[in-house]
């Protein structure tokens, strides 16, 4: 569950620098924006396989 918490802070913490690039154009605030989503994608890799675990221990 703590992996879970650290996705919809991440998620949270990035709403800024969306706006920023969708609705300014600041292109600093999109390489943020895709740094902070690779790490989204690691997060859900690592939820994913720990859930796979956690179901197949049963």
């Amino acid at each position: 569950m703590e992996k879970f918490q650290k996705v919809k802070q991440l998620i949270s913490d990035i709403e800024t620098d969306a706006g920023k690039f969708y609705n300014s154009n600041n292109g600093a605030a999109g390489t943020r924006v895709r740094k902070a989503m690779q790490d989204l994608k690691v997060l859900a890799s690592d939820i994913r396989k720990e859930i796979t675990e956690k179901k197949n221990a049963k």
